[in-house]
């Protein structure tokens, strides 16, 4: 069984699609937590990490083989408490951010929200260093877009991202959704840099970590 984390209850279609197309027969749970981002963004990411342990423990007590965290403000925290918690524990957004700097010398990471920008730019550049590759990391807030996603106004909040990305695209040869919630917007741009998102990737990363657990 494989226990998905998010702070926003919209990801909970996506993944059970992801799964039902690319991933049939994997179990999953959904735990949605959406105060832990709240806190995250009033605060910083590491004022969660007690809850964020309570869950990781839980989820392993009730038998999960893996726990993939799907929120990237607080993905780096998760996934540091994995070792105590005694489950793997993945951040989604680490095998896009390890495809970008394979791929790319100029990553210019995208969101919209400010607590995601600093832990997802921290992230590709960890992921640069771990393949020995200089990488160049600029960052775009779109600005007024979270408002539109809290509204609920999901297309508006797409074409504003998509417009962000257009907009970006001359200073990069790689753009990196920093949120799953973004990840549509990579169909609504005109750019022809490639544009990255996590959901996809993640998804099939904590399934390989679950397969692994269960032939161990």
């Amino acid at each position: 069984m494989l226990v998905l984390l998010h702070t926003s209850p919209v990801h909970v279609p996506v993944f059970d699609a992801l799964r039902d197309t690319h991933h049939p027969g994997l179990a999953l749970r959904h735990v949605v937590r959406e105060e832990l981002l709240e806190r995250a963004r009033a605060t910083s990411p590491e004022s969660v990490a007690g809850d964020l342990g309570v869950l990781l423990r839980t989820a392993a007590a009730d038998g999960a083989e893996a726990v993939l965290c799907t929120c990237s403000s607080i993905g780096g925290v998760a996934e540091a408490l994995g070792a105590e918690a005694g489950v793997p524990v993945l951040r989604l957004d680490r095998p896009m951010a390890a495809r970008a700097v394979e791929i790319g010398s100029r990553v210019t990471v995208v969101a919209t929200t400010h607590s995601t920008l600093g832990p997802t730019v921290a992230l590709v550049e960890e992921e640069a260093r771990r393949a020995g590759r200089p990488v160049d990391v600029t960052t775009v807030l779109v600005d007024g877009a979270w408002e539109l996603f809290l509204a609920g106004d999901q297309d508006g909040y797409l074409d504003l991202v998509a417009a962000a990305l257009d907009g970006a695209a001359g200073a990069a040869d790689m753009l990196v959704l920093a949120q799953a919630s973004t990840a549509d917007a990579a169909g609504r741009t005109r750019t022809a840099v490639p544009v990255l998102s996590s959901p996809l990737p993640g998804l099939a990363a904590a399934a390989r970590e679950c397969a692994a657990a269960g032939s161990a």
